[in-house]
């Protein structure tokens, strides 16, 4: 359900998108969709995905021979569709990987959004719904702006048609789910959680993040362990990370999933937030500074001996 205008790249094909039913799927494979092979790993794009919105997914993501990707119901089952050239192809282009994980955010919304139940095809409104999904999960999984909105800004037509709008409803509608999520990740990192106020309140408020304390644009992104008279820049935030031995220090974790310490207006990395295979601690923070802290699917932190030594706020 993407619309794209013909791009030539240099893997040497054209790229249209076909409409997401179950007529265009039994002509766009060369065989049934259970005959589909699952390409190892691609499960985790899905994965990560849903695990920033809270659902299960009830649908499977699988490489076809389509010409790019589709959201389609067959035989009652929800899957999505992709072709693997192409995503590749994206991300070439844009040189990043945010394009094809927008790819994917984008026909995982027309599931959740409930677009594939009708049989009509695309129209622009739902498109734009589809957008919008796609800029909030990407906000939430870590993209800038300009990476939810790489691939539309690369593909799709300047113009309207009577199935999809043009680029400029559609970079907008990107934007306004990633501003949307923006919101939110601010607010929570301001904020304690409900079980977390007696701690909060025992806190001086200098060690909260306070607007006259933000940054430039560019402080975690570019220079993270740059000097600066003030905090971090919030919309780099994605929570703070608060550690049971070291109460009063501040620590956050940006956008990029690194981990980060303020000291005297000193910004330092001092680890990353890395994926594991374990569903009950699908996060550790990989660091030369800390022994290895796993983080539960709660937010909290925990040691190798099952210690609980803190929580994300």
């Amino acid at each position: 359900m993407l619309y794209f205008k013909k791009f030539s790249f240099s893997l040497g094909f054209i790229l249209a998108l076909t409409i997401g039913t179950e007529a265009a799927v039994a002509t766009g494979l060369t065989a049934s969709v259970p005959t589909v092979e699952k390409v190892a790993g691609t499960r985790d794009i899905v994965q990560e995905i849903i695990n920033v919105i809270g659902l299960k997914p009830r649908f499977e993501l699988r490489a076809a021979n389509i010409e790019n990707a589709a959201a389609v119901v067959y035989n009652g089952k929800r899957y999505i569709l992709y072709n693997e050239r192409f995503l590749a192809a994206i991300n070439n282009a844009v040189h990043t990987d945010w394009g094809g994980v927008s790819i994917i955010a984008h026909e995982i919304g027309h599931h959740l959004n409930g677009h594939t139940l009708s049989r009509s095809g695309s129209n622009p409104y739902d498109e734009l719904e589809a957008d919008e999904f796609s800029g909030f999960v990407l906000r939430k999984m870590g993209a800038n702006l300009s990476d939810a909105q790489a691939a539309i800004n690369l593909l799709s037509e300047e113009r309207s048609s009577s199935t999809h709008p043009g680029k400029k409803y559609r970079l907008d509608a990107i934007s306004k789910g990633w501003r949307s999520a923006n919101e939110q990740l601010i607010a929570s990192a301001k904020g304690p959680q409900p079980d977390q106020k007696a701690i909060a309140r025992s806190e001086s408020p200098k060690q909260q993040v306070r607007p006259e304390q933000q940054t430039s644009r560019q402080q975690i992104a570019e220079q993270p362990n740059s000097r600066s008279n003030s905090s971090i820049d919030s919309r780099f935030i994605l929570t703070r990370v608060h550690f049971s031995k070291a109460p009063k220090e501040e620590f956050y974790l940006t956008n990029k999933l690194h981990l980060v310490h303020v000291t005297d207006g000193v910004v330092k990395v001092v680890g990353k937030l890395v994926k594991t295979n374990d569903p009950d601690f699908p996060y550790y923070f990989e660091s030369e500074y800390l022994q290895p802290v796993f983080v539960s699917e709660r937010g909290e932190l925990v040691n190798k001996r099952g210690q609980r030594v803190g929580y994300l706020v």
